[in-house]
């Protein structure tokens, strides 16, 4: 069976962050292995538009098993108010770490890092971030 159901606003606050950086370890670990491989294989050889295009469907699925095993469990656990919670953190997280990585290993700006995209990749990974976001409320209420 699942974990017992949180008593109380702490139980809930604490569920959220436990989940947010599982489902963030989730999504994150896969960009994490398929960056390196996008920036030092696909960029030079296609160009940084069509290596992110490429990446995106592959970060999708994660996204998508990663929001339903989250969403899934959540369901057992607790309402849609903390799944949606523990989308929005994971996203942020994400972005957090998008910030990391442009501006300790990339030496961007922080503006750089979220205005210098790809015009046409660019708006798909923010779709993305968005989707991380609402995934775990989705599964939630399909029942994961």
């Amino acid at each position: 069976m699942g974990d017992p159901p949180p008593t109380g606003r702490g139980s809930t606050v604490a569920t959220v962050l436990r989940w947010a950086a599982l489902y963030f370890a989730a999504v994150f670990g896969t960009g994490f292995v398929l960056g390196p491989l996008r920036v030092l294989w696909l960029e030079p050889r296609l160009g940084v538009r069509a290596a992110e295009l490429l990446e995106a469907p592959f970060m999708l699925s994660a996204i998508v098993l990663a929001g339903r095993w989250a969403g899934g469990r959540l369901r057992r656990q607790t309402g849609a108010g903390a799944a949606l919670g523990v989308g929005i953190a994971a996203a942020s997280l994400v972005l957090a770490a998008d910030l990391a990585v442009g501006i300790g290993l990339r030496g961007m700006t922080w503006m750089e890092v979220f205005t210098a995209r790809d015009p046409v990749s660019g708006p798909v990974y923010y779709a993305l971030v968005a989707f991380t976001a609402a995934a775990p409320w989705v599964f939630w209420r399909r029942g994961g």
